[in-house]
């Protein structure tokens, strides 16, 4: 059990590039970054009417936006959906709705869930066992997991909402990669009846995570308290048009499901033909365990493969996935000297 005390300090994250170059100054260029779990095919550009960037956005096509995300999403009706410019900023603001007290996070995860609610005055504690949430004020749960993809079931995570809403607690349910998991076990339909919200990102299903676009899904007082918070004009006028446009496209999306179920695949083909096999993760990214993983991590950075590696667990990484055949070449490239490195160290070692 992890306690995070007052407002720790911004974390470190995937896809920082330029922390990367700093690690690995002389690495092949470009990076190949499978440091984080953003889809690299992205949604296709379009060209946007000239007044999403001219114009504040309108109130109708925020409702146009909403409309189309519960939706996609599985929630009641739009009076569910608050949309914000990323999940991200919308941390601390959840949080928030729970007064201060116990926060209990489930872990080990997505490590700014502790840092957003410990800003808001919450006590924050990670802890491994689910059973062990019903005793918070505010619990919170990624599902699937980052970074190993866990999953908890939808009857399980009803059955905690029921307890803390009985003693005025909230559930926060982050769904970042249900995208790509498991949809029957998301709660996007059950924010209605209060004690819970859910967390969709737009960006990383879609590959768009720059235009910072995410949303809360909860019940409609929930929401009206949230927009509150936002003021008008939160979500910028290129991130309401995409986000209407592929919300809608189903097509798209079943497609996408199938292609990333087919990469993650060839990924986990790829790391066993070298003798790493995969524990986990979604069809965004992959988790590894592995007793070399700081080895595997710095043999790939240095040949410009980047992958993510965790300094409070050393054993573990986690890989996206290539985005093209260069890609593709150079991760198998890179892994090929990793494992010809390791067979010649251990030959040393017999002698």
């Amino acid at each position: 059990m992890k306690s995070l005390d007052g407002a720790a300090a911004v974390l470190d994250h995937g896809g920082s590039l330029g922390r990367a170059m700093a690690l690995f100054p002389n690495a092949s260029q470009p990076f190949v970054d499978l440091s984080t779990g953003i889809n690299p095919h992205s949604y296709p550009f379009f060209e946007l009417p000239a007044t999403a960037l001219s114009r504040l956005p309108e109130a109708a096509r925020v409702r146009d936006l909403a409309d189309v995300a519960a939706s996609a999403y599985g929630a009641p009706s739009a009076a569910n959906v608050v949309a914000a410019p990323g999940t991200q900023i919308l941390l601390p603001r959840v949080a928030s709705l729970a007064s201060p007290g116990k926060a209990l996070v489930l872990g080990p995860t997505y490590a700014e869930h502790q840092r957003a609610a410990a800003i808001v005055g919450h006590a924050v504690m990670e802890v491994d066992d689910f059973e062990a949430m019903a005793g918070a004020d505010l619990a919170i749960v990624v599902n699937p997991n980052n970074p190993d993809g866990r999953v908890i079931a939808r009857k399980r995570l009803l059955e905690l909402a029921g307890k803390l809403r009985a003693r005025g607690g909230l559930l926060v349910v982050d769904e970042a990669f249900m995208d790509v998991g498991p949809r029957a076990e998301s709660l996007a339909g059950d924010v209605g009846q209060g004690g819970v919200v859910v967390l969709r990102s737009f960006g990383k299903f879609f590959g768009l995570a720059g235009l910072r676009l995410g949303f809360a899904l909860a019940d409609a007082l929930t929401v009206e308290r949230l927009e509150a918070q936002f003021g008008p004009w939160a979500v910028a006028g290129p991130a309401l048009e995409y986000g209407i446009r592929a919300l809608a496209d189903s097509g798209w999306q079943a497609e996408m499901r199938r292609r990333l179920a087919e990469d993650a695949a060839r990924v986990d083909a790829l790391f066993g033909r070298f003798g790493v096999a995969v524990a986990g993760g979604t069809t965004l990214f992959r988790y590894i365990r592995l007793s070399d993983a700081a080895g595997l991590f710095s043999v790939l950075g240095e040949r410009g493969i980047l992958l993510r590696h965790f300094s409070d667990r050393p054993h573990v990484l986690r890989a996206g996935l290539p985005g093209g055949d260069a890609e593709w070449q150079r991760l198998e490239s890179a892994l090929a000297d990793w494992a010809q490195q390791r067979d010649d160290d251990a030959k040393e070692i017999k002698q």
